[in-house]
């Protein structure tokens, strides 16, 4: 059952429990990564085959494959998908911007934009299906200007891929897809293969080792973030409903025996009814053991005085969802510093977020909040300077060029400049 605490019963790193794994996967990981890195297709397929059964046929998918699975898609979910798809180009669309361009004096300076090539999705598959994680990634990309978005996603048992995620992948304007998953996929991204081929930038959730060996490939190419596990923080005032706050609570804890659910309150009552909710909805959910594990184990009820305590709180959690369910929640949300992101209103669950709402479901976990920023266009995008000087202007610039490459002691930095004027 969950623990209910007060003030002075907890510690605040206990609170989101951010490290809970125990295991250290780095070396595995390494060694797959060089092994693809030495190896190529070879070694990619033998990994393939022991971590994620048997492959029948290639490793990328072809088009003709890809129309067959998406025929299997019902119709309704089609509508539903392309319906998400277009709320989330809505809202990111928004995130789209230009260069710049300054002059003064004979002094140009640009700032240009420029598109990521090619860009790696990483999709997590196998015995699980989110095409809400395929629009919530190659959506953005898209948008921003990406010419080639590659898919990687593990197979299911018959060595195939979900047809969902097919459909997303069709919406959303991926140009190629790959039957392949773990490290030895990001490996492939990385470094690429005779298949695969080498990408930009990796973005996209995954399992302990997807996370390593994002890790440990960046500086090759560049990713989005580390995910850990999922986190939400409810914060409740007084005749909260106990039911809907634990659905909510649940909707989190139910992705992973190592998920957090938090609800911050200022009421004993709503916090012992909750709790007892929770139990009474554990018993009918369909993924009741590894809810019940992240409820048990890693699930807390806080009560404190005020809700601007509750507000402080959750500022120095910089939790990955934040559900503010208060009757005046929107006088509270300008108070929120720190959070992947806010659902304001008791009418805003966090499952919107997750599939229909709009703003990005890629969030910065593990206090990373602090610091981060959900997923958005600029995550596919670069930045280049341009500068350029009339003869007047590197005249006038010359002698402190000079005096300041000398404060450094780089004389040759000063003679290249000075060389012009001789």
């Amino acid at each position: 059952m969950i623990k209910v605490l007060k003030k002075g019963d907890y510690a605040l790193d206990d609170v989101l429990i951010r490290d809970r794994s125990g295991r250290d996967v780095s070396q595995v990981v390494a060694d797959i990564i060089f092994g693809v890195k030495m190896g190529g297709d070879p070694t990619l397929i033998n990994y393939s085959q022991t971590f994620d059964g048997p492959i029948d046929g290639a490793l990328e998918l072809t088009k003709e494959e890809i129309d067959a699975a998406v025929a299997e898609v019902p119709e309704e979910v089609m509508e539903t998908l392309q319906e998400a798809a277009d709320r989330i180009a809505f809202y990111h669309k928004a995130q789209l911007r230009e260069g710049y361009t300054l002059k003064e004096d004979g002094v140009t300076l640009r700032q240009k934009v420029v598109p990521l090539k090619k860009v790696g999705i990483y999709i997590p598959g196998g015995t699980a299906a989110y095409p809400s994680t395929v629009l919530m990634n190659a959506v953005p990309a898209k948008i921003a200007g990406v010419e080639e978005i590659i898919m990687v996603s593990p197979p299911t048992a018959n060595g195939t891929i979900a047809p969902v995620i097919l459909a997303a992948a069709q919406i959303a304007g991926v140009d190629r897809v790959f039957r392949i998953g773990g490290a030895q996929a990001i490996a492939a991204l990385a470094y690429g293969t005779k298949s695969v081929p080498k990408v930009d930038k990796i973005v996209g959730p995954g399992n302990a080792y997807v996370a390593e060996a994002k890790k440990q490939v960046f500086g090759q190419v560049g990713i989005d973030l580390i995910a850990g596990p999922s986190e939400v923080l409810v914060i409740a005032d007084k005749g909260a409903d106990a039911r809907i706050v634990a659905a909510d609570m649940l909707s989190q804890a139910e992705h992973d025996k190592m998920a957090t659910a938090v609800l911050i309150t200022t009421d004993q009552f709503v916090a012992e009814r909750t709790a007892e909710q929770l139990e009474v909805q554990l018993a009918t959910l369909p993924r009741e053991e590894i809810a019940r594990e992240s409820i048990d184990v890693n699930g807390k009820i806080i009560i404190v005085d005020s809700i601007d305590e509750a507000i402080d709180l959750a500022n120095e959690l910089a939790p990955e969802h934040l559900e503010l369910f208060l009757d005046d929640a929107e006088a509270y949300a300008d108070k929120i510093r720190n959070a992947g992101s806010v659902f304001v209103g008791k009418n805003c669950p966090e499952a919107l977020g997750d599939y229909f709402a709009g703003p990005n479901h890629t969030l910065p976990t593990s206090g990373t909040a602090r610091f981060a920023s959900p997923l958005t266009v600029d995550d596919f995008v670069k930045t280049m300077s341009l500068t350029y000087y009339e003869p007047e202007a590197l005249e006038y610039a010359k002698d402190k060029v000079a005096l300041l490459a000398r404060q450094e002691g780089l004389e040759g930095h000063a003679r290249s400049i000075l060389s012009r004027f001789e």
